[in-house]
């Protein structure tokens, strides 16, 4: 009987040991089996990347803190830089139809994806997205690939991101062309400042009082609230849909714009994104008074005359011309995504711009995007 239970205490004191044991071991993670690069951060697998149409730029990529960056660099290496910088929810794809002709003109192209988008890392949570954030990383690689003498090109968010990056380093810009994109402030006076303290808690107030926007409610509402309330409470921001809906794009071409993102858990970038528009009003202000109300290099505001989002608000349009060397042309035809179509001509306008001579165009507008199947 003792033996037995020697037997009996021996088995269980093993047991309570091994069962010990085990609850102090970390648990392996197999990283690549869920595109993990790191706890919190997601690649998207290159597969995905292949055979997009009339994408067929080399990647180039930079570890920036945490993320990978990707960003494209075409042209010569000695040759004038353009700065492409998308917005939401787009990526250097974007550009593909600018690019060839800015190349052929002579320049060295740099298009960057924001964390988030396209080639880039892409953090799983929406907290780990802020506008400062995109702002650290994108002057970061300007300032790691050391370019001078940009000529930027900013449009939609990738001008609340990318004129904060200017503010960063003007030095190293020559000029900027903005095309249906802002960067909100609240502008001088003492009431003015101090409204911007409280202007960004208001509006996530207003988005939780007008409540979810239904996709429905998004493509036939106004535009730019709409799009701010479905992003947000979204648990899918439909890519692809947004693109048909504002880009005129093909059923093939959608695909390129799907392609980052596998499945909902990499869209946390794209879902916030429009969340964040106003989230730093003191530092656009800050921009202002600090950059770009002494800026004596050339700037030019490109519309487009049908834009949805923006609804042609000539307050975004005012905002910009704090700018003491602003001027303003009007592309007639494209809606929001004047890079989709009118991509050649929208080229041709920035190397016109640099020489000095931007004029505004006229291109027909296309056909309702969801008859656009080719």
């Amino acid at each position: 009987m003792s033996r037995s239970l020697s037997v009996i205490l021996l088995i269980a004191a093993i047991s309570i040991a091994f069962i010990f044991y085990l609850s102090n071991q970390k648990p392996e993670i197999n990283f690549d089996r869920f595109n993990l690069v790191s706890p919190g951060i997601l690649r998207t697998p290159d597969d995905r990347f292949e055979n997009l149409e009339d994408f067929p730029f080399k990647a180039n990529y930079l570890i920036i803190d945490d993320t990978r960056i990707h960003y494209l660099d075409e042209g010569p290496k000695n040759g004038e830089v353009i700065y492409l910088l998308h917005g939401e929810p787009a990526w250097s794809y974007l550009f593909r139809k600018m690019i060839p002709v800015l190349v052929d003109a002579g320049y060295r192209v740099i298009a960057p994806d924001m964390v988030g988008f396209g080639k880039s890392d892409k953090y799983i949570s929406v907290e780990d997205y802020t506008h400062q954030m995109h702002v650290d990383k994108m002057t970061q690689l300007i300032v790691e690939l050391d370019l001078n003498n940009i000529t930027a090109h900013v449009h939609d968010w990738g001008g609340l991101v990318g004129l904060r990056v200017v503010a960063e380093e003007p030095d190293r810009f020559s000029r900027i062309i903005a095309s249906n994109t802002s960067l909100i402030a609240t502008g001088r006076g003492v009431l003015n400042d101090m409204f911007s303290l409280i202007a960004y808690p208001l509006f996530k107030f207003s988005i939780w009082f007008q409540g979810p926007a239904t996709w429905e409610e998004f493509i036939g509402g106004d535009g730019f609230t709409g799009w701010i309330r479905y992003s947000k409470s979204t648990d899918n921001i439909d890519v692809g849909g947004i693109m048909q809906t504002l880009g005129t794009v093909s059923a093939r071409e959608r695909v390129g714009y799907e392609a980052p993102y596998p499945n909902a858990t990499y869209k946390a970038g794209a879902q916030i994104f429009p969340y964040l528009i106003p989230s730093e009003l003191r530092k656009n202000e800050r921009a202002y008074r600090d950059v770009f109300e002494k800026w004596d290099k050339p700037f030019l505001i490109a519309n487009s005359d049908n834009d949805p989002v923006t609804s042609n608000n000539p307050r975004l349009v005012e905002m910009l011309k704090r700018v003491p060397t602003a001027q303003e042309i009007v592309i007639k035809g494209p809606g929001h995504f004047i890079q989709e179509e009118a991509g050649p001509e929208y080229a041709q306008l920035i190397i016109d711009f640099i020489n000095g001579n931007p004029k505004g165009f006229s291109v027909e507008k296309k056909l309702d995007n969801f008859l656009n199947l080719d």
